[in-house]
């Protein structure tokens, strides 16, 4: 039944051979790639307005925009020489660990890894809150809502990147022309209907060193736009042949989309008024879209696509996460499960511990993105400036081609995003970009306990000098909880991997010894029966003595322990009869020199 339901919910398993026919087309790569990035432009702008809201400088949030948007084709353009450079992946990871060393490296993966967790916890709670926006009757079901999204998400990543891309194509096309149609139709009502267009605010005046402070915080929030623009250049083996001109061109469509969207809802919401609501919650988006076109039908088509691309702007991260997870456990840095291919082609493991980790922080955070934006970031311009510093090492290094030209490209690349890094890191320190920063540091830690640990178990596992025993020597036990068909099979096998096998009986109640003994007598196969006395009824304490006394005599190698089970033909009929056997083996799984091997009778009825 559970495979059955398995199948229904992922779909057939896909052979190994048939991996290059489910890589992506650029029109499919373009939402599984460009989501994380594109749906930035819901709340990024938003997020720059709030942190304006403190001193009313709205005023400033276009020409932040206009920075951040420079921004944008800076980092866009850098990583174009990425795909370039690394057409088999050029995750931060890779590139750092070639060019700048290992732990430079480990940090790079740490900082990206916390920042895909980060991405599926910040687009699915904008997600909500855009919903909410239009319904604010689910306003307190927002974090039911949240886990419920990130279910919907991982289910549809566990089915395989094409068909993920499939699903995703049609949301994300609907919130790129329905955000164009909204800002194309608010521009020309700016400039040719300028009688619904509020007033300006007036321009109110503040310290200097209080300004800088606040302009720099806007900045910062503002950079969440950023979030996702290095996903193409982390999976370009996913895209169709040519892989690197594919993912090329994906890169530069991408940046040009976001580019004009982030900066005509920046322009509108200055241009409108809208201003963040901590009353109402609703969101920057929804006021424009109910300033344009009233709250009609197209307000919620605006909507609805609105709360899909954040919901599915996840998506990115579950790309990107499972891959990079994967290549630190093929280098063995973290655990080899991550690294197993699923039924589906994809990184399954990874894929579900994302979606885990991922619900736990909303359910920490309680659903808010506003609490969760501060830790937002500062991750991902960490990697992105060690990556471009990576690459201007490269350049240097191999001095291919106009190496110069590429090399100022990314070095401008490096140092801007540094720059930024600091300044997020500042700002938003005390908001709860401390955490990333501790964090980071606590992942390194743990990659490198991980590499330690297997090169410890490889080393002891190492054939070089072993000289193996001759003869293994063992003791073979049975136990015996009573008399029945179960324990005949079991003596049986026992009989036929031992010479000399011994049953053991563990008296819990010595009324019942004669009955035992008695048709032990009948039924015992000739083999001699001990019987372990048990004055406080403990089944385990006779039995683990018992087992200890036989490893510690010189002539044994190992003790063998036979279980005998029945096993009922209903998972609750199980619930009747107790785990005694059970927990003996889970008592004995950590014992040097003991084997333990269940004997199963079934029961038909």
């Amino acid at each position: 039944m559970l495979a059955a339901i398995r199948r229904l919910l992922i779909g057939e398993p896909i052979p190994t051979k048939r991996a290059k026919h489910h890589r992506l087309p650029k029109i499919l790569a373009l939402p599984v790639f460009a989501s994380d990035a594109l749906s930035s432009t819901a709340y990024a702008t938003e997020e720059i307005l709030l942190a304006l809201a403190v001193a009313g400088y709205f005023h400033y949030s276009v020409p932040i925009g206009v920075c951040i948007a420079v921004l944008l084709a800076i980092v866009s353009f850098s990583y174009r020489q990425t795909i370039m450079a690394y057409p088999g992946g050029g995750g931060a990871f890779i590139v750092v660990r070639e060019n700048l060393g290992l732990y430079p490296g480990l940090i790079a993966a740490s900082a990206l890894l916390i920042d895909y967790v980060l991405t599926v916890a910040v687009s699915i709670t904008a997600g909500i809150a855009a919903l909410t926006s239009a319904l604010p009757a689910l306003q307190e079901h927002r974090v039911a809502l949240c886990l419920l999204s990130i279910a919907v998400v991982t289910l549809a990543n566990l089915r395989g990147a094409k068909e993920s891309g499939t699903v995703f194509a049609v949301p994300t096309y609907l919130f790129i022309v329905s955000f164009f149609i909204m800002i194309v139709t608010g521009i020309f009502k700016m400039l040719f209907n300028a009688d619904g267009i509020p007033d300006p605010a007036p321009v109110p005046v503040a310290a200097p060193p209080i300004a800088l402070f606040i302009l720099l915080r806007a900045f910062a929030a503002g950079c969440t736009a950023l979030t996702g623009i290095e996903a193409i250049a982390d999976g370009v083996p996913a895209f169709q042949p040519p892989e690197t001109k594919n993912a090329s061109i994906t890169l530069v469509w991408m940046a040009g989309i976001l580019i004009a969207l982030f900066l005509g809802i920046t322009l509108l919401a200055h241009a409108f008024g809208a201003v963040p609501d901590k009353h109402t919650h609703e969101t920057v988006a929804s006021q424009l879209a109910a300033a344009i076109f009233g709250r009609c039908w197209f307000y919620y088509v605006i909507q609805a696509a609105t709360a899909l691309i954040l919901i599915l702007a996840a998506n990115t991260a579950y790309q990107d996460f499972p891959r990079l997870s994967s290549i630190l456990a093929r280098d063995g840095f973290a655990p080899r499960q991550l690294a197993n291919l699923g039924d589906r082609l994809v990184f399954a493991n990874g894929i579900v511990l994302l979606g885990l980790v991922a619900a736990a922080l909303i359910v920490l955070f309680h659903g808010s993105t506003h609490a969760l934006i501060p830790l937002y970031a500062v991750g991902v311009f960490m990697s992105f400036t060690l990556s471009q510093a990576g690459m201007v090492r490269r350049f240097i290094q191999c001095k291919e081609g106009a190496w110069r030209r590429n090399a100022a490209i990314s070095g401008i690349g490096s140092a801007t995003t540094g720059i930024v890094c600091c300044v997020i890191t500042s700002v938003k320190f005390t908001d709860g970009a401390w955490m990333v920063i501790a964090a980071i540091p606590v992942f390194v830690v743990h990659l490198l306990a991980i590499s330690r640990h297997y090169r410890v178990c490889q080393q002891e596992l190492s054939l070089e000098g072993y000289r193996p025993q001759r003869r293994v020597h063992h003791k073979v036990i049975v136990l015996v909880p009573g008399v029945h068909r179960g324990i005949i099979q079991a003596l049986l096998y026992t009989k036929s991997i031992a010479e000399d096998p011994e049953a053991v009986y563990v008296e819990l109640d010595p009324a019942n010894t004669p009955r035992i003994l008695e048709a032990w007598g009948e039924w015992g196969q000739g083999l001699p029966l001990r019987v372990l006395k048990s004055p406080w009824r403990s089944l385990m304490e006779p039995l683990l003595g018992y087992i200890e006394m036989l490893d510690n005599q010189p002539d044994v190698d190992l003790v063998t322990v036979v279980i005998p089970e029945f096993v009922t033909n209903r998972w609750w009929h199980r619930l009747l009869h107790n785990s005694s056997g059970l927990l003996l083996k889970f008592a004995l799984l950590w014992r040097r020199n003991v084997v333990v091997t269940n004997v199963r009778y079934y029961l038909d009825r």
